[in-house]
């Protein structure tokens, strides 16, 4: 079966090599630093290859629809019942359903497949340039807060895709994502 001695027989370490030959060097040593990281796996791209910034604008309109749809319904509700608790725990569960919708489309399903609806329906995907891969829930959820950045100075971050050669918002820059098409 094994190479192992009888029981009650104490390890014996294997044979020197022969004479003339010798065990196979260490690795080399680095100094004790690690190699440097590979380069972006997404590399610079022609301009036409990523998402043009219409597309990435119509992709929003359809992610908003469900959000619009709810708070209109969360806001017919509550001016029709004012000062009611009925319409105010109402007005809570849609507000709530609205951050979840939220949650699932940026968090969840972009962050996993790197397609919101709006995005999977135009038939694009944002990626991670150094890995090439979907974002994963977190950073999904963080480049969704990073647009405050786009938005803050006068939307102007949001306009970005026009004349940026990798058609990047302030919040792909900060995150360092582009969009692809599928």
């Amino acid at each position: 079966m094994t190479d192992q001695p009888p029981y009650g027989e104490s390890y014996r370490p294997p044979p020197p090599p022969p004479e003339g030959y010798s065990y196979p060097p260490p690795p080399p040593s680095t100094g004790g630093y690690a190699p440097p990281p590979p380069g972006p796996v997404v590399r610079a791209l022609s301009t036409d290859s990523y998402t043009p910034w219409l597309t990435r604008v119509l992709a929003f309109l359809i992610d908003s629809v469900p959000f619009i749809i709810l708070q209109g319904i969360n806001q017919v509700i509550m001016s029709v019942g004012r000062e009611s608790a009925m319409a105010a725990l109402l007005g809570l569960v849609f507000s709530l359903l609205s951050l979840a919708y939220w949650i699932w489309n940026f968090g969840y399903r972009q962050g996993t497949t790197g397609s919101s609806i709006g995005k999977s329906v135009l038939k694009f995907k944002v990626v991670s340039e150094a890995t090439g891969q979907p974002l994963g829930f977190g950073l999904s959820v963080v480049r969704q807060i990073a647009h405050f950045v786009d938005a803050i100075i006068c939307y102007i971050g949001y306009l970005f895709p026009l004349w940026d050669a990798k058609r990047q918002t302030l919040a792909d820059k900060i995150m360092s994502t582009v969009c692809l098409p599928l």
